[in-house]
């Protein structure tokens, strides 16, 4: 056999080495797959044979089979002009050494197989042993290829995103822009449509008190008329005084009609957001000093001030009745903090902060400075609200639930929410905080 067309054919025209894993491509040439693989990869589109330059449309072929056998055939002849490794002689029995030793990894001949020290290890001809260490290494080529392959798509995925990335953050920064535009504008409305309501509502309530008001006063001057004929009719003889109860009837009374005060109570309408947003400053609150006493000033004083509100010219002692009273174990001396109490159905409450030092006295009286708090009192199988500093009724319907309390130490706000339907209650603006400020409870059986 020629040597040229013996290297032609079993040889490939890249790595001018044994064909490894042979793949035939259209136009009929054959190369090894890795060196196919990486000569296209390095090549300019499109890949083509890189003997006759002829385009490829293919680029997945498998391995050929028929051509590989013979490859494997001719690398067993080792004919003496193709590349191939020195034979290599046992220096002992100077045959050439054509076995492998699986155990001892090493180079045998044939007699040093059937010595003692071999004679029960497994033994492998060189060239099928080199052949299949070839095809285990060839399976890793494939391998490391894939990931290769892989590795490059993803590389041009990401070299595609970083040239598409600012364009996007930018179409992205509109987009926020636009949206958060949005929310302000749906708040805005939504602020716009609320003092409206609130406004329109606030009218009519305040028509409604002036309507009672003229109402009571019309009834003032009617009662005091018939007060002063009562009297007049008093002072009459008696002959004349029986004629008239003569003229009334025996055991007629007079049914009056008094006219009921007004109890006037704005909606609470939810404020979008405003729990979530309160939410991103939850701090667990834990209390300490909890104690049980008789004697609660602030309730005492509360009662005390809307009964002589009531009845100016009556002094009365306030009904004492079991407080329960807890204070934060913490204290706060700045930023945010909002936490919440479940009052439940308890009618008589107090929570928000308190300063330290009123924490400290004994009289915990209600016009104390350093408090800030909320008030829930029931008087006359009616429930009120009031805040602190100074005492001023809430006119909004009475939380059910959790009630929740925020804190802003700078900006010096205390507001108290309905956590139900997500509405304020009140709140304590632009106030001054130079003591840390301490969570207070109190509440009383109904």
């Amino acid at each position: 056999m020629d040597s040229n067309i013996f290297q032609n054919e079993f040889t490939c025209s890249i790595c001018v080495k044994y064909f490894i894993d042979p793949v035939t491509i259209g136009c009929g040439h054959s190369f090894c797959m890795p060196c196919l693989c990486i000569f296209w990869e390095e090549a300019y589109h499109p890949p083509s044979c890189p003997v006759c330059r002829e385009t490829s449309h293919q680029t997945n072929f498998k391995t050929n089979i028929v051509l590989k056998t013979r490859v494997f055939l001719a690398r067993r002849a080792r004919p003496y002009h193709l590349p191939s490794s020195a034979e290599q002689m046992c220096e002992i029995h100077m045959k050439t050494k054509n076995f492998f030793c699986e155990v001892m990894k090493d180079l045998l001949c044939l007699l040093c197989c059937k010595s003692k020290e071999h004679e029960a290890h497994r033994h492998c001809s060189t060239d099928w042993t080199a052949e299949e260490y070839r095809q285990k290494l060839l399976k890793e080529m494939r391998s490391v290829w894939e990931k290769t392959q892989e590795n490059r798509r993803n590389q041009k995925r990401e070299s595609s995103k970083i040239r598409a990335w600012e364009g996007y953050v930018s179409l992205r920064r509109e987009m926020i822009r636009a949206e958060y535009r949005k929310v302000y504008h749906l708040l805005f409305e939504e602020e716009r449509r609320y003092l409206e309501r609130m406004e329109k509502e606030s009218n009519e309530i305040l028509q409604q008190l002036r309507a009672s008001e003229d109402s009571m006063h019309q009834k003032g001057k009617l009662l005091r008329g018939m007060y002063e004929d009562l009297k007049k009719t008093c002072h009459k003889p008696d002959v004349e005084l029986l004629q008239v109860r003569a003229e009334e009837g025996h055991g007629a009374s007079v049914q009056l009609h008094m006219p009921q005060p007004v109890d006037p109570r704005l909606s609470s309408w939810p404020i979008t957001g405003l729990i979530e947003r309160l939410n991103h400053f939850l701090v667990p609150i834990f209390f300490e000093n909890e104690t049980t006493t008789c004697h609660m000033p602030l309730f005492e004083d509360l009662r005390r001030w809307l009964f002589s509100r009531d009845h100016p010219d009556v002094v009365t002692n306030a009904t004492r009745s079991k407080y329960f009273l807890a204070w934060g174990a913490q204290t706060f001396t700045c930023g945010q903090h909002y936490w919440e109490v479940d009052v439940g159905n308890c009618r008589n409450w107090a929570l928000g902060f308190c300063d330290d030092s009123w924490t400290m006295r004994n009289d915990m009286a209600l016009d104390s400075e350093g408090i800030f708090l909320l008030f829930c009192i029931k008087e006359d199988n009616q429930c009120r609200l009031f805040s602190s500093s100074p005492l001023s009724p809430q006119y909004v319907e009475r939380p059910l639930g959790h009630v929740g309390v925020f804190l802003d130490y700078e900006c010096g706000v205390v507001s108290f929410v309905n956590v139900a339907n997500c509405s304020l209650i009140c709140s304590f603006l632009s106030r001054s905080f130079c003591l840390p400020l301490r969570p207070f409870l109190c509440s009383a059986p109904s």
